[in-house]
């Protein structure tokens, strides 16, 4: 096992357990504004891992990448994520949940976070688990 593997093995180690905090209360039907913070805090640690994740196990085949972007499409280029647009939009959300705060934003991204994001996540954990275990 070279070190890259050992990397994105960790990395994955990590992922895991933001996504299993995620999935923990993904399906609280009417978040109270603690909750959806919560949610969204867990939505931003798991995609910050995702895309990183990415980034070393794509790095572990071969790949140069610099910035989330292009490890999102060198992922979807490879067949590890369905729909690139999801992720950047996501990449995109993400950046504004980190960067400003109000309660209007917090209620749409909890819903995209719910209904797209999560949803894409989760067939990314479920290809990776498969790697992991490889």
């Amino acid at each position: 096992m070279n070190n890259k593997e050992i990397r994105w093995k960790q990395r994955f180690q990590n992922f895991k357990k933001a996504f299993l905090l995620l999935e923990k209360y993904i399906d609280i039907s009417e978040p109270s504004e603690i909750e959806r913070a919560g949610i969204i805090q867990f939505f931003e640690m798991t995609f910050e891992l995702s895309w990183r994740l990415m980034k070393d196990y794509l790095e572990d085949k071969g790949f140069i990448l610099q910035s989330p972007r292009d490890s999102i499409k060198q992922a979807m280029q490879s067949g590890i994520i369905d729909d690139g647009h999801i992720w950047i939009n996501a990449l995109n959300d993400r950046n504004l949940t980190v960067h400003t705060y109000d309660e209007e934003t917090a209620i749409e991204i909890a819903e995209l976070i719910s209904k797209k994001y999560y949803p894409a996540i989760k067939t990314y954990y479920d290809f990776m688990i498969l790697e992991y275990m490889k």
